[in-house]
């Protein structure tokens, strides 16, 4: 079984933080590379059709919409939000990122991937306001 640990080089503040600021992966395993993905539908036509990228204006449901498209693949690996060892945010305004943090929280409960954010000035379609993309691990298959 694939080990996945957080670092932490002050475990007694673990709880403050959002993320872990390391993620060690031992023993054989599979990565598991997850595309951006926004609140627009997973497929969708390109060229973009404006219709297919109408966007929430609530950032909080952007996340969940974006998180939605993730699942949908971790699931088909047969993963969890356990897996996830690396999270990038990409953000049109860093002021929302409290409230995507909340929203992260409800689908990663305790787990805490290592992460990085970027504010950006715009994302694929016109009202996006975030993107993520994501790193998984997972046992090596028949291991």
């Amino acid at each position: 079984m694939t080990k996945v640990e957080p670092i932490h080089t002050e475990p007694e503040r673990e709880a403050e933080m959002p993320y872990a600021p390391a993620v060690e992966i031992r023993e054989p395993s599979t990565l598991l590379f997850l595309s951006g993905a926004t609140a627009s539908p997973l497929y969708h036509a390109h060229p973009h059709i404006p219709e297919e990228h109408v966007q929430p204006h609530d950032i909080g449901e952007q996340t969940r919409r974006a998180l939605a498209s993730i699942k949908s693949v971790l699931d088909q690996r047969g993963m969890t939000w356990r897996n996830v060892v690396k999270i990038t945010y990409y953000l049109t305004d860093m002021r929302e990122a409290p409230e995507m943090h909340v929203v992260v929280r409800e689908a990663f409960g305790d787990w805490r991937p290592a992460s990085t954010m970027v504010c950006i000035n715009s994302l694929s379609s016109p009202g996006a306001r975030i993107e993520l993309d994501m790193i998984a691990v997972g046992p090596l298959e028949g291991a």
